[in-house]
This record gives structure tokens, C-alpha cells and sequence, in this order.
């Protein structure tokens, strides 16, 4: 007998089981991501008109990239609902483009470990920005496909009417993060300043004074040769002189550029920047304009914290009173390649409570829990520094078998037909009682677990009757059969020895 014919028997029009990572699970995205949460939930969402930290570790399955993206959905809604008071989504949850970045410039054939031991808080902050940044722009401007770190809607005219101050640190902001492909750089920051309406005729001086002095030398070399009057001008060895001196004060701007951008380029590791086209980006702003402007060209984490400041202020024009951070998906680089170790040299720079406790800025870190011993053996000038104990820290994202069980019977719910209440138990003949499952289901641990348990004991059952004489039940046999098969093959996979 086919699956689906004992599924739709029991009042189902689809398998609740087939799919095990919520990144590409139709039942919990469309059916179940309203409605299933795990018991640690309240303390992880938080309050969203009091944005603030959490940190969670949990094991592959346990429910991690279900809950970022549960945060995502409840803070959508919320922005719907509070139009001027909207929190600022970015999912940094994809690590691969950043450490291929950081790689190249800091040394491809250095060993990685040796590599990610020069990875440092900024380079999360850049990356953070990065994302936010281009995502604001792609709103601004009005791409076809913004990206999907940022899904947060602004209102477009709101850029027009920015004020300069603010226009100015967009486009400083835009000129060191803006990492978008769809088109070259400089034109796209031109669109970005046509669409603030920001004037930069006072940064063409010192180009105007250099062709201003040109024209004049040659309109006076052009009259003397007219009027044959050589005898009034000076020996020719002094000719460049007048020269220099007009275009002195665009040769001074191009060289002040040129370093400015140069350190930029330097000291931002996780971003493809080129210098010569910052270097024409920052020609566009005077001298006052950049003075005192926080721009990340050091190796600190000072300008950083003012840049986030400044992207602050100015999604606070668009109504976005805060900024929610996504933290998830650590292991999964292919640098990284599931270490512990190089997940935790990566991660641990950004564990320090200046960081974690800004204020307007909540970051939700969903992290692997092989990063748990190595957390438990630090010393004590680590958790003064990081203060864990303000973090609202979830050491393990555990299941017990009723939480377990309470969530297969709302993804079977979820896929029920009109007018039908089908449940789990349902699914057994009566020689496999309530107690007994949920006892098996604790032996399962995570959800993907038990999903993939779910679906090996359907397909079982299904394998082991013909379409003549169909079971609508499944027997204890088939299920403490299927049950010892996938223990064995989960201690492998907890061993290491298993695909899982």
C-alpha cells in the first residue's frame, strides 16, 4: 500500500513528515509557524518594543533555524501592526561570502585556523552593516529582488526628505558597505544620491580652481602669441609653476582620497571594496563634510559602534525605532566545516556584553551546542567580559517526549483535511498506548528526529501490506522494529560515523 492512502485514511492530505529542515518545510512555514513553539520561546522573542539579546544553543535539529525564522514572522507582524515603532530585521545567517572575503585579503594560503585567529569583533560589525546597508538600499532604490536579509518594507519618499546630515552618512554608509552586484558601484551610489537629492557643488572646487587656472594660462599663452608680446612673459622654465599652484588643491584632495580610501579597503576584510572607486566617492564630499565622520579605516571597533549608531538614526528616519540581528547557521560554512573549534574562534569575539547589550539592537544567536564545552572550560575575565548571565542564555534547546509528541500532533493537525481532527496516536493500533510512544518520542531528542523516524515507520508500514489487504494501523511490532533500526543508526550518527 502507497503512504498517502494511509495518510489520506486518516484524514490528511499531505505527509507531515517528508520534509526535516525548516528552511524548506511548507508545513511549518504556511501551517505551523504560528502555532508551534518551543516552551523557551517568550524568553527568546522577548519583548519587540524592548528589543534585546538572546542566546541559544541548541543541536543540529533541535529547532533553531524553525525559531529564527518564527522571530522573523512575529516581528513582521509586529511591524505591521506599529507602523512608526518597526524593528529593523537583518539575517546574518549566511557566513560563506564574508570568511571568502576575509580569506582573500588576509591570507589564502595560510592554514584557516591560522586565518580565522585574525577574525575580530569589526569584521562581525562590518558584516552586520553590510547586509543592512545594502538591503536599505535596494528598498531606496527600488530594485527588483532586494535582498532577502533585510525583508522589511520602508516608505521611499521618506528618502527625499531626509535631511543633509542624514543624507550624508547614507551615503558614506552606502560608499563603505553597499556590497549589491546588480550594477557597478559608482552608479549605483549616483542613483542612491539622486534619490536623496544630496548637491555636492561645493566638493568641485579645488577641480573648478585647477581648470579655471588652465583656461587662464592658455588664454594668455593664445593673446601673447596673437599680439607677439613673448617679452612680457616669463622665462618657460616657470611655466608649470602657475600650473601647480591651481591644481595644488585638487592634487592635495586626490592624495587625502586616495589614503582615506586605501585604509578603508584595508581595514574592511569582509566586503569586496574597490579603492579607486571609494576613492571617487569620497571626491564628492568637501572637506567639513568628512571631518570627524567616523569611517571604519582602523583596526577598532570605536568608528563601528558610531557607524551602527549613525545606522541607527537614520532608519529612525524611515520608523524603524530598533534593529533585530538573526544570528544563525554557524557551522554549516564550508571553512568552517563543522569545527567547534574554528566555529568558536569565530564566534567569541562577538561575545562581549558592549556589543550584545546596545542600546535598539537585539541580537537572537542560534548556535551549535558543540560550542557548550568550550564555553564551560573559559576563565573568569571571558564572562566578565561577555555576561552571559544578561543574555537570557539558553544552554540547551531540549525536547521532552510530550513536547515532542504536542508537536507531531499539531503538524498532522496542520495538514488535516476540512472537518477532520486526526492525531498521532491515531496512526497506532491499540497494543501501542499513549505512554509508550511518548517514552519512545523522548529517546528521539530533536524534531528532525523525530520527523524522520515519522516518515521511516510510515514507509515502513506502507512496504509491509499490499494494496488488497491494507493496515490502517500500525502495530507495535513494525513500530518497536522500526524504532531499534533508527536508535542505531542515531548513536551512529551522534558517533560521527553516520550520514544520520
Amino acid at each position: 500500500m502507497k503512504v498517502q492512502e494511509l495518510l489520506n485514511h486518516h484524514g490528511m492530505v499531505r505527509n507531515p513528515f517528508s520534509e526535516e529542515d525548516a528552511q524548506t518545510d511548507p508545513v511549518f512555514k504556511d501551517l505551523c509557524i504560528d502555532g508551534t513553539y518551543h516552551p523557551v520561546w517568550e524568553k527568546v522573542y522577548g519583548d519587540p518594543n524592548e528589543p534585546a539579546t538572546a542566546v541559544v544553543f541548541g543541536e543540529k535539529g533541535s529547532g533553531k533555524t524553525a525559531m529564527r525564522l518564527q522571530i522573523a514572522r512575529h516581528l513582521e507582524e509586529f511591524n505591521r501592526q506599529h507602523q512608526n515603532q518597526r524593528l529593523y530585521v537583518i539575517h546574518y545567517d549566511d557566513f560563506n561570502p564574508f570568511l571568502d572575503r576575509f580569506r582573500q585579503k588576509v591570507g589564502r594560503r595560510r592554514r584557516i585556523d591560522r586565518v580565522l585567529n585574525e577574525w575580530k569583533l569589526w569584521d562581525h560589525m562590518d558584516a552586520i552593516l553590510s547586509i543592512g546597508v545594502t538591503g536599505l538600499v535596494d528598498h531606496i532604490l527600488g530594485v527588483p529582488r532586494p535582498s532577502k536579509h533585510t525583508p522589511c518594507a520602508i516608505d521611499v519618499t521618506t528618502a527625499g526628505r531626509l535631511d543633509r546630515h542624514r543624507a550624508r552618512d547614507l551615503l558614506l554608509l552606502a560608499a563603505c558597505y553597499d556590497q549589491s552586484t546588480a550594477e557597478t558601484v559608482y552608479g549605483r551610489w549616483l542613483r542612491l544620491k539622486k534619490k536623496l537629492r544630496f548637491s555636492c557643488l561645493a566638493a568641485g572646487g579645488p577641480i573648478s580652481i585647477g581648470v579655471v587656472t588652465t583656461l587662464a594660462l592658455a588664454t594668455l599663452l593664445i593673446t601673447l602669441a596673437v599680439y607677439d608680446q613673448w617679452n612680457w612673459f616669463p622665462p618657460n622654465w616657470s611655466l608649470p609653476i602657475p600650473l601647480l599652484i591651481g591644481w595644488l588643491p585638487w592634487l592635495w584632495r586626490f592624495a587625502h582620497r586616495r589614503l582615506l580610501a586605501s585604509a578603508t579597503v584595508r581595514r574592511v576584510r569582509v566586503a569586496n571594496l574597490d579603492t579607486g572607486v571609494l576613492r571617487r566617492i569620497l571626491s564628492k564630499f568637501t572637506g567639513s563634510e568628512l571631518s570627524s565622520q567616523p569611517l571604519p579605516s582602523k583596526e577598532r571597533t570605536d568608528d563601528r559602534y558610531e557607524l551602527l549608531a549613525k545606522f541607527q538614526g537614520i532608519l529612525a528616519s524611515f520608523g524603524f525605532a530598533g534593529i533585530v540581528v538573526l544570528v544563525d547557521r554557524l557551522d554549516e560554512p564550508h571553512l568552517i566545516n563543522g569545527s567547534s573549534q574554528l566555529m568558536k574562534t569565530v564566534l567569541w569575539p562577538m561575545l562581549d556584553n558592549k556589543f550584545l547589550k546596545q542600546s535598539g539592537i537585539g541580537l537572537k544567536l542560534m548556535l551549535p551546542v558543540e560550542l557548550i564545552p568550550h564555553l564551560d572550560r573559559e576563565e573568569h575575565d571571558f564572562f566578565q567580559r561577555a555576561r552571559l548571565d544578561k543574555q537570557n542564555l539558553v544552554r540547551s534547546l531540549d525536547w521532552t517526549g510530550e513536547a515532542l509528541y504536542d508537536l507531531a500532533n499539531s503538524r498532522i493537525r496542520a495538514c488535516a483535511k476540512n472537518g477532520a481532527s486526526p492525531s498521532l496516536i491515531d496512526l497506532f493500533d491499540d497494543t501501542v498506548d499513549q505512554g509508550r510512544l511518548i517514552d519512545s518520542l523522548r529517546s528521539l531528542r530533536v524534531p528532525r528526529h523525530l520527523f524522520k523516524f515519522m516518515y521511516r515507520l510510515l514507509v515502513a508500514h506502507s512496504s509491509s501490506h499490499t494494496d488488497e489487504v491494507p493496515a490502517w494501523t500500525i502495530s507495535c511490532e513494525v513500530f518497536e522494529s522500526a524504532l531499534a533500526v533508527f536508535s542505531r543508526d542515531q548513536q551512529a550518527w551522534d558517533r560521527g560515523i553516520s550520514a544520520g
